[in-house]
C-alpha cells in the first residue's frame, strides 16, 4: 500500500526534471542551428572565393555566387552583407569573400548572434 504522502509526488518530480530538462534541450538544439548556418555560410563563402578565382572571373562573380548558395541553402536575410575582393593568399595572389550576418540566439526570435565568416582561393594568373 502507498502512504498518502506520496500521491501526487510524481507530478512534482516530473515538472521539476522538466524544468531542468527542457532549457537544456533548447540550448542544444540552439547551439546546433547557429553551427548550421556558420558551416553553411562558410561553405558559401569558400564556394563564392573559388568562382571569382578562375582568368576572368571578378570578385562580383564570387559574391554572386555566394548570394546564391546562400538564398538557397539558408535564406535570404543571410546574403545581405557579402563583399569580395581581392587579396594575397600565402604571398600569392587570391581572392576572398566574407559573409557577414546575425543569427538569433533564442531560436528564432530574440537577440541575435553576430557571424563573419571568410572564404579565400588562389587566383589564376595569366602566365
Amino acid at each position: 500500500m502507498r502512504a498518502r504522502d506520496d500521491v501526487g509526488s510524481a507530478v512534482v518530480d516530473f515538472v521539476l526534471v522538466m524544468l531542468l530538462l527542457v532549457p537544456l534541450v533548447l540550448g542544444i538544439a540552439q547551439v546546433g542551428l547557429v553551427l548550421h548556418v556558420r558551416n553553411t555560410l562558410s561553405s558559401a563563402a569558400s564556394e563564392g572565393a573559388r568562382a571569382a578565382a578562375p582568368l576572368g572571373a571578378t570578385p562580383e562573380d564570387g559574391a554572386a555566387r555566394t548570394r546564391a548558395i546562400i538564398r538557397t541553402a539558408l535564406a535570404d536575410r543571410h546574403a545581405g552583407d557579402v563583399s569580395a575582393s581581392w587579396t594575397t593568399v600565402g604571398g600569392v595572389a587570391g581572392s576572398e569573400v566574407v559573409v557577414r550576418t546575425r543569427v538569433p540566439a533564442l531560436g528564432l526570435f530574440g537577440p541575435s548572434v553576430s557571424l563573419t565568416v571568410r572564404g579565400h582561393a588562389v587566383r589564376e594568373v595569366a602566365p
